[in-house]
């Protein structure tokens, strides 16, 4: 069964100024993944540009991407990857895996796309082992109360639209703790640390661990 996602025009843009913003967010990336080991599931794996970053001690990935334009880059990025990794079809909130299967996974700018992070977050708890890790690099709302009303201005107005579904005003580390999770470590990120402009910024950076 299909669960395709598709932003045909944003995934374009994406898919080529991802590349740019590779500047910043590389040294990150490496960060996010250091340390994993066994198998992770990665939810929302856009194009791939987390493969090249993952440790030798990764016996396993399955990337999970929704959108087929993004999805078929993803899969020709995981063939140069230096770990096994499965590129499938699959959304956020109905994962296509079994309950605790998996020893950790990773949100990479993605919890801002989904319809409702809360359903999100119960299918990670739900296929993670328990005290798995979830890895987490995610841009959220402004500890700025000026600049989030900006953030919350332009998700009601027209940035979910030209964004893929992006919501820029989340508070994701707020979500995590909701869910269930804890968090072990956390990292804030500015645009000077990632090069990404905003209203796609500040980042979050960290580790949290599913509930035994």
């Amino acid at each position: 069964m299909s669960h395709s996602v598709r932003h045909p025009l944003f995934a374009r843009y994406y898919a080529r100024a991802s590349l740019s913003m590779e500047r910043g967010l590389a040294r990150h990336r490496t960060a996010l993944l250091a340390g994993l080991s066994g198998t992770v599931i990665e939810i929302g794996a856009g194009n791939g540009l987390n493969f090249t970053h993952y440790p030798a001690t990764v016996i396993h990935v399955l990337a999970v991407e929704p959108e087929p334009h993004l999805r078929g880059i993803a899969e020709r990025n995981a063939a140069r990857a230096p770990v096994p990794i499965t590129v499938v079809d699959g959304l956020a909130d109905d994962l296509p895996a079994a309950d605790a299967s998996f020893d950790a996974a990773v949100a990479s700018l993605v919890l801002c796309t989904v319809a409702d992070a809360g359903a999100a977050l119960a299918e990670i708890t739900r296929i993670l082992v328990p005290g798995g890790q979830l890895r987490f690099l995610e841009h959220v709302r402004s500890p700025r109360s000026g600049t989030a009303r900006i953030q919350r201005l332009l998700d009601a107005a027209f940035w979910p639209r030209i964004g893929g579904g992006c919501h820029c005003a989340r508070d994701t580390a707020a979500a995590l703790r909701e869910a269930g999770f804890t968090i072990d470590r956390l990292t804030r990120l500015t645009s000077e640390d990632t090069a990404i402009p905003f209203p796609a910024s500040p980042q979050i950076l960290g580790t949290a661990t599913r509930p035994r």
